[in-house]
């Protein structure tokens, strides 16, 4: 060995940490760490301002400032939008009750379970933000009745001033952590909602054109595409939340931007119809696919998602002159009728789309939306057992405190109804969720003592409370940003301060701090008891009540009233996709894009028989449809498909019969793929 190379490998190994791959490590936990430190100024802006007004519990100003804060700047100024909405309502709300049952104690209780039992209904119907404001009426209406309730409950007449402060106080918080975020923070989401948007559309363009030239058995390969697009899909709609709380001139163009994702649950109906047919027909459609084919540009054969965030027009201009091309074709044969049909209807669905991202890149633009649809409930019983449990809970809380003249058993109370509220539109995640926000709730009560009693006896001035109250709040609010164990976090950053009530006089009665989070710890334990003692509905079970009550939907459909159009059923079930529980199976998510494939189908058909001469065919395969028997539809469509075909091509309306026709071999072969979930009893 050279004695160089000797040298070398005598030399000792470097003991110094890779820079690289800490700067890394930092700057991904940068985003955190400076949500944490705007946290903290929102809180300490926040109780300044509750100080100097010299409010009775400023603490409640920080503490909405520190529920307000989210890591994403669209969500936080959405939240606080929907927050002081929330915050009104329920201030009317026990005033109103107050003045209703006054010195009736027993009303009052019952009538506040009930109130609370009424958002917790809404928290659950309702989505995103929205809900979140529903559920803040309901505990707004307890936090208000704790300052106003007895030793042993009872309501006085000082309820309105009460209302007046709390939510003066909430809503000194609210626009304290706006103006701190909106500052400090320029946001995302809509530079996000167009990313995600653009590739989701992009792909299905491009799988979309991909699946005519799979041939054999590569043609079942789309399907699990197909299902992970419709869990994206849904995913959209927080993100769309977000961007309207971020940016205020997309707030008037929300129909168009919803009508987004209906059009690409559109073009995956669309596109489920083409992989089907193509699928039973094997080879023998390869012609008609290639000539469907050369009639989609080759910007949607191979969509480019970061050109199209940024300027989709030239796209939008493709898919117009693509469905144009599409509905002109010649009416050669059934096959390339149905294929030409549905991939139109799929272009249509992206084109929805892409208007959103023409939006997104310019709200100026003129695109016109379609009008804002009905609230509709995707299924009841969930948000029935929900505002069961939360007025089972509070009463029952309510009823302990009687009892025991406990002293803060009002706090008890406003935490159980804060937990049972808050976390039951979590489902089968709500008892995990509170169990572990109550752990969180039992450290910051540790933490929030060590501050009291060892820290701030010895603080003089506001920079010094506010710097001690940093060592807590900063961390936590990194921390509630990171991924993991977030609600234990978020219980830190959010109950740190009414733990502490800090005021403009603080004291620092041990007994009373303990007292007081004994009571806020058990509250939430009360919480977490009820979704145990009361569980939500299981995944599964919802996802077959979901699937049933479509199938009993469709049913009707072949019955009722002709509907004008298809909004109104597309409409329904695009909300029964996004409320399927994650823990769904992908065949039950394929299966409900069956049922809305089918509904169409058979709307589109009732309206077409009327033109033509008597429809006994078309009315037994529906009656078949309705009784749950596919096999016999299939036959029935079948009989109809050659009624159809034997009038004179000569006769008015040939185009329109031939597309009827697609119609009933696009809905004979859904009924054929899902026969067992089409003929099962449960929707009838």
């Amino acid at each position: 060995m050279s004695r160089a190379k000797f040298w070398a490998l005598a030399q000792p190994q470097s003991n110094w940490p890779d820079t690289a791959r800490l700067a890394r490590a930092l700057r991904s936990a940068a985003p955190a760490l400076l949500f944490g430190l705007r946290l903290w100024a929102a809180v300490c802006l926040a109780l300044y301002i509750a100080f100097w007004l010299q409010l009775d519990n400023a603490y409640w100003a920080g503490t909405s400032a520190a529920i307000v804060c989210q890591p994403s700047l669209g969500a936080s100024l959405r939240k606080g939008w929907f927050r002081v909405i929330g915050t009104v309502v329920g201030a009317v709300a026990i005033v109103v009750l107050t003045a209703c049952v006054p010195q009736n104690r027993l009303g009052f209780l019952l009538g506040l379970a009930l109130w609370g039992a009424g958002c917790g209904l809404l928290a659950t119907l309702l989505r995103n933000f929205a809900a979140y404001s529903a559920a803040l009426a309901g505990y707004t209406a307890v936090i208000i009745a704790s300052d106003e309730l007895g030793a042993v409950g009872g309501a006085n007449n000082d309820v309105f001033m009460f209302a007046v402060a709390r939510a003066s106080e909430i809503c000194i918080g609210i626009i304290c952590a706006g103006v701190v975020l909106a500052t400090t923070d320029f946001g995302g989401a809509r530079r996000r909602l167009a990313a995600q948007l653009a590739a989701i559309s992009a792909e299905i363009a491009e799988r979309l054109a991909g699946t005519f030239l799979l041939a054999g058995p590569e043609r079942s390969t789309t399907r699990p595409v197909r299902r992970d697009l419709i869990r994206r899909v849904i995913a959209l709609d927080s993100v769309i939340d977000e961007a309207l709380g971020e940016s205020s001139d997309l707030r008037s163009h929300s129909p168009a931007l919803q009508a987004a994702i209906g059009g690409l649950f559109a073009a995956l109906s669309g596109w489920r119809s083409i992989a089907v047919h193509q699928l039973l027909r094997s080879d023998q459609s390869r012609r008609e696919a290639d000539i469907v084919l050369g009639d989609i540009p080759q910007e949607l054969r191979q969509g480019d998602a970061t050109n199209w965030a940024v300027d989709p027009s030239p796209v939008c201009r493709a898919c117009a002159a693509a469905v144009r091309a599409l509905t002109a074709l010649p009416d050669r044969t059934l096959s390339l009728r149905l294929l030409a049909d549905r991939t139109a209807e799929a272009l249509i669905g992206i084109r929805r789309a892409l208007n959103g991202l023409l939006l997104l890149a310019d709200p100026a633009r003129n695109i016109p939306g379609s009008r804002s649809a009905w609230f509709r409930v995707p299924d009841l019983l969930p948000a029935l057992v929900n505002a069961v449990r939360v007025f089972v809970t509070i009463a029952t809380v309510e009823f302990f405190w009687i009892v025991t003249e406990w002293p803060n058993g009002a706090q008890a109370i406003v935490f159980a109804a804060v937990a049972v509220i808050l976390f039951s539109p979590r489902a089968d995640q709500a008892y995990t969720t509170t169990m572990s926000f109550m752990v969180g709730t039992g450290l910051t009560a540790a933490l929030a003592a060590v501050v009291k009693f060892a820290v701030l006896p010895g603080v003089t001035t506001f920079a010094g409370f506010s710097l001690a109250i940093g060592l807590v709040l900063a961390p936590a609010g990194a921390l509630m940003a990171q991924s993991w164990q977030t609600p234990m976090f978020t219980a830190m950053a959010a109950n740190f301060v009414p733990l502490l009530a800090p005021a403009n006089q603080m004291s620092y009665d041990t007994l009373q701090f303990y007292n007081a989070a004994l009571a806020i710890v058990a509250g939430v334990g009360a919480g977490a008891l009820s979704f145990r003692l009361l569980p939500p509905l299981s995944p599964a079970l919802r996802t077959r009540r979901l699937l049933a009550l479509t199938l009993r939907d469709l049913r009707r459909l072949t019955t009722g009233p002709i509907p004008r159009t298809a909004n109104e059923w597309e409409a329904r079930t695009y909300g029964r996709l996004s409320a399927l529980p994650e823990q769904a199976e992908p065949l039950q998510r394929v299966q409900l894009l069956a049922a809305l494939s089918v509904g169409t189908e058979i709307i589109r058909l009732r309206r077409i028989a009327r033109r033509f001469e008597p429809h006994a065919e078309l009315d037994a395969a529906l009656d078949a449809v309705a009784r749950g028997d596919s096999s016999v539809a299939t036959k029935r469509l079948a009989q109809y498909d050659k009624r159809l075909a034997s009038l004179p091509s000569t006769r008015p309306g040939a185009r329109v019969r031939l597309r009827a026709r697609g119609s009933i071999l696009a809905m004979s072969e859904a009924l054929a793929q899902h026969d067992a979930y089409f003929d099962s009893g449960a929707g009838r």
